[in-house]
Parts: structure tokens; sequence; C-alpha cells
């Protein structure tokens, strides 16, 4: 591979693992057993059936797990720990493949590492506010687009680099912008969580209790109203 393409697959793993990190893996895999790509010394094991099997497996968990209201929720807290370094291993892993030295196979550790958390916290806190919704299909369009992002991110970055550089870069320019906006949105599905749990267990009367049902959907309507707040106004 040249050196652009190198660099371009080693930006998407990073940043596609922060998302799916096991689909990552498998397209990982999946090209370098084909012949389409030559993986790295480090990241050869990738195309190693037991590894590949083992991605399918816990792809299949996850493609499952993403799409169930809540559950999705507890397994993106809980690949906090392991989409993010693991990204940061594949960056550093891939930069091998450009023969530099230890010290820039360590930037590439903390860049892929710093790609996979921006990518995994956005996909974390959308798919809370996508969660106040009543219905599923938010989620499982959500799910099924961010499995259809990763895939192509990472064949793009592979057949067309300069392409997805841009991308990713106008990809990380939103996020930018859109990061403080989730922030803000999630304190406020926490807050409404914790005021509709206090109001369960400390009842203000009847009006309260004779219409629960209400209640929740006021705290919904405050959740979609406050999100869209100006942030030059803050509370």
């Amino acid at each position: 591979m040249e050196t652009v393409e190198l660099i371009s697959l080693t930006l998407g793993v990073a940043w596609a693992s922060g998302i799916n990190l096991y689909a990552a893996v498998l397209v990982l895999g999946y090209l370098g057993m084909t012949g389409d790509i030559t993986l790295p010394p480090g990241l050869t094991l990738l195309s190693d059936p037991l590894v590949m099997l083992a991605a399918g497996f816990m792809y299949m968990v996850e493609f499952f797990a993403d799409k169930t209201p809540g559950v999705d929720t507890g397994w993106d807290a809980l690949h906090t720990f392991i989409r993010i370094p693991a990204g940061a291993v594949l960056a550093a892993g891939m930069a091998q493949g450009l023969e530099v030295s230890q010290a820039a196979e360590f930037a590439a550790l903390l860049i892929g590492g710093g790609l996979a958390a921006t990518s995994h916290l956005t996909k974390t806190g959308t798919r809370v506010l996508i969660n106040t919704s009543p219905e599923p299909f938010s989620n499982w369009t959500a799910s099924i687009t961010e499995d259809l992002v990763v895939i192509g991110g990472l064949w793009a970055s592979l057949h067309y680099p300069w392409l997805f550089i841009t991308g990713l870069v106008l990809t990380l320019l939103l996020t930018i912008w859109l990061l403080p906006r989730l922030w803000r949105a999630l304190k406020r599905v926490f807050r409404a969580i914790g005021e509709f749990f206090s109001r369960k267990q400390h009842p203000t009367g009847a009006m309260d209790s004779a219409h629960p049902v209400a209640g929740r959907q006021d705290i919904l309507r405050r959740l979609y109203h406050d999100a869209g707040k100006d942030p030059k106004h803050p509370e």
C-alpha cells in the first residue's frame, strides 16, 4: 500500500473502532485474508480464522444488543473500556506498516485513542438521546446506519484515501460542534430521569398519581425542548 493509504487506514480503523470495534476487526481481517491489503506484522493475527470467528461472534452479540433500547446504553458504557484502548492499539499496529520510529508509533497510539474516544462518546451520547423516543425504529435505524458507516468508511479509507481523510476532518469538526450540545442534552436527560423517580418515591399529590403518563410526557417534552436551546444562553 502507498503511504497515504496506510495513513488513511490507520485513521479509519481508530475512528471505526470507537463505533463498532468488532466490525472493524472483521473488515481488517477479511481484507488481509483476501489479499486486498497487506497487514503490518503486528496485525497479521487479525486474519487468523480463530480471531475472525471470535470477532464475528461478538459482532452478532453487539448486533442485537445495540438495537435494544436501554441495553445499548449499558453495552456502550461497558465498551468505553474496550473500544478506546483497542482503537489506539490498532492504529499503532497499522502505523508499523509505515516503517516509522517508535516515537511515531506512539504518536499513532495517542491519535488512535483520541479518535476512538471521540467517535465512541459521540455514539454513546447520541444513543442516550435516541432512547428517549418511545418507539424502537429510530434506535434500529441508528444502529444499522452505524454498521454500514463503519464498513463503508473502512472500504473508502483503503480505496479513496483522500476522500476519506477529507470526510473524517469534516466529521471531527462537526463532532467538536456537536459534543457540547450532546453534553447539555444528556444532563437534562439524567435530571429528568431523577425527577421521574423522585416523583414515584415522593408523590406530591393526587394529580401526579392520577396522571403518571402525563408526567412522563411532560418530561419528554422538556427534554426535546431543552436539547434545542441556544448554547449561548446557559441554564
